[in-house]
């Protein structure tokens, strides 16, 4: 009886090694799906979604039309030097780019007809590195319809009523046929931070001058 006991026993022990052995065989034949790791001292690269916004560049790119006149404005708007592009379309005459470099970056086009005689001009708007942000502007006319000529922008310091307080801090629009120029006004012990004057706006209608075309300044506006 105890004989017989033995041999079952023995005999359910090797089945179950036997049946261990296989499985750790089989575990070591089948493939394992394993991503790599990057080697030391590389990047791995992951493709973004499609719908992962693309890295800003901080350039300046746009393209503005009225009266069948189109500009392309572009700028990369890299330090404090950069290089202006203008490309018209739709002149009759002269179409080639220009191309001028500027002090600082752009920071905004517009198209408008100032004068109203059916031509329209290109402002561009660049503001200087550094705390002061001092604005500037370049502007073409586009004369009837066939080339552009520079658009003159007097300097603040021509008018001391004007200048008096002005620390930078620019900004241009076109409003209602005319161009805008506002800026804060700073007292004797303000920061470049903390301006306490207010507002000066300056309204600028475009004429003709002996050269080319001239932004008159006609109304300075505190506010």
């Amino acid at each position: 009886m105890n004989r017989l006991l033995i041999k079952k026993t023995t005999r359910r022990v090797a089945f179950v090694a036997l049946a261990s052995a296989l499985s750790l065989m089989a575990c070591a034949q089948s493939p394992t799906h394993v991503k790599p790791s990057a080697p030391l001292g590389s990047t791995q690269q992951t493709n973004p979604s499609p719908s992962a916004p693309a890295a800003k560049t901080g350039g300046f790119n746009k393209t503005i039309v009225l009266q069948g006149i189109s500009f392309q404005v572009t700028s990369a708007n890299r330090g404090s030097l950069s290089t202006l592009r203008i490309v018209p379309k739709g002149l009759r005459g002269d179409n080639q780019p220009i191309e001028k470099e500027i002090d600082g970056t752009v920071t905004g086009a517009e198209i408008a007809d100032l004068n109203a005689d059916g031509s329209p001009e290109i402002y561009v708007y660049v503001t200087s590195a550094g705390s002061g942000s001092h604005g500037s502007l370049v502007a073409y006319s586009a004369n009837n319809r066939k080339s552009l000529s520079d658009i003159y922008l007097p300097s603040l310091q021509d008018d001391p009523k004007a200048t008096k307080g002005y620390m930078g801090h620019d900004e241009f629009r076109v409003v209602e046929g005319s161009l805008v120029r506002r800026f804060p006004v700073y007292g004797d012990k303000d920061t470049n931070a903390k301006p306490t004057g207010g507002t000066r706006q300056i309204q600028y209608k475009l004429k003709a001058g002996e050269a080319g075309w001239v932004l008159n300044p006609v109304r300075v506006d505190n506010f």
